[in-house]
């Protein structure tokens, strides 16, 4: 079986570069490559791609912002982040935005090729030292007690719904799903909504 991939990357050496090793790897084809989001956002659900390579500076829009709309579009794709960053933050966030996994471009091109069939078989393939940076926040994040109705909400807002979908899903108030909220938010020690998931999705 062949693994269809499509990539988002703006840099043309590197997007290139990849088309081109995919297209002659057994097993692997690339049916596309975008250097816009944008306009990746319009055609990927179009191209039925497996796995999709995402950058994360991308112009126009952030790739973690692509990974969410397209998470919207298309709840079963398989989305690889492959960047330069390396901070929590940008971990954390694209995580939660809905990518499998998270490499670094220094990555050889034959490790991004295990990476791929393993998010296309279900795995969340991540470099090493991304691995124990998540495990890292795994254990601070263990010893942090938040409630069924505080979990609950905050599952919720990783997949996007809003203050008035959750306080109608859970058949409570607007007021008490806010409440719950700000309680998270003393617990996890953030101070946004995006923190607040990405450090959630962590457990």
């Amino acid at each position: 079986m062949t693994i269809r991939i499509s990539i988002v990357e703006d840099d043309a050496p590197i997007r290139q570069a990849l088309e081109q090793y995919l297209n002659r790897a057994a097993g692997f084809e690339c049916v596309s490559a975008y250097e816009d989001p944008r306009v990746a956002l319009r055609q990927l659900p179009l191209d039925k791609p497996d796995v999709v390579l995402m950058d994360l500076q991308l112009p126009g829009m952030s790739g973690i912002e692509c990974v969410a709309a397209l998470r919207r579009q298309a709840p079963a794709l398989r989305v690889i982040m492959l960047t330069v960053f390396e901070r929590d933050e940008q971990i954390f966030e694209s995580l939660a935005a809905g990518a499998y996994g998270y490499l670094v471009k220094r990555t050889p091109l034959v490790k991004i090729l295990e990476a791929i069939r393993e998010v296309h078989a279900g795995g969340s393939p991540m470099s090493a030292h991304i691995a124990r940076k998540v495990v890292a926040s795994f254990h601070q994040a263990a010893s942090i007690t938040l409630s069924q109705q505080e979990r609950e909400v905050l599952t919720h807002l990783s997949h996007g719904h809003t203050y008035a979908h959750i306080a109608q899903e859970m058949d409570i108030s607007v007021h008490t799903v806010r409440c719950y909220i700000r309680r998270s938010y003393e617990k996890l020690q953030v101070h946004s909504r995006t923190e607040a998931v990405a450090k959630f999705t962590g457990h």
